[in-house]
């Protein structure tokens, strides 16, 4: 099940996302604001979908065209992922055109924020691979797709991505 609301304007805006960490140990403060922006959002998508843990879903495509369910990857500027249940993790799983693949845990009541390239969005901005060494001297994927499986049960997981010119 989705429930989704998609806004798209003219004109692009500035998203601002603030960061703020409050920690204060022995009377001394450890806490951190970090502000970033991104200029020429057209497009937002917020969307809460039920991750069933049965099996992997596909929850979102990014293309260099715009599709159901997909995003145009040069376009795309932020990203949040936020666990909304308060027991099970959903594994998140990002692959990118050559099939490579990396795997987050995103534990119950937690979120994962991807900010993209500076120049190009979500185009050659990960490669994976088990060799360290390797993954410095190949080249970059493009994110092509995201799926999501609930540990048990199943989990709703809120996503907003944020889009617009490059």
């Amino acid at each position: 099940m989705a429930r989704s609301s998609r806004m798209a304007g003219t004109s692009g805006e500035t998203l601002t996302v603030t960061l703020t960490e409050s920690l204060t140990i022995d009377d001394r403060d450890y806490g951190g604001l970090q502000s970033m922006t991104f200029a020429n959002v057209l497009d937002v998508t917020r969307r809460l979908v039920t991750v069933l843990h049965t099996t992997e879903s596909v929850i979102a495509t990014f293309a260099a065209v715009i599709g159901p369910g997909g995003f145009i990857a040069s376009n795309v500027k932020y990203m949040r992922f936020t666990n909304l249940d308060d027991t099970n993790f959903i594994t998140l799983t990002f692959r990118n055109q050559d099939n490579d693949e990396f795997a987050i845990k995103l534990d119950a009541g937690k979120s994962f924020l991807w900010c993209s390239d500076n120049s190009g969005g979500m185009v050659d901005v990960f490669n994976a691979t088990q060799d360290a060494d390797a993954a410095y001297s190949t080249n970059f994927g493009d994110l092509t797709n995201l799926q999501a499986r609930a540990d048990t049960g199943s989990v709703d997981l809120e996503f907003y991505i944020a889009g617009g010119s490059s």
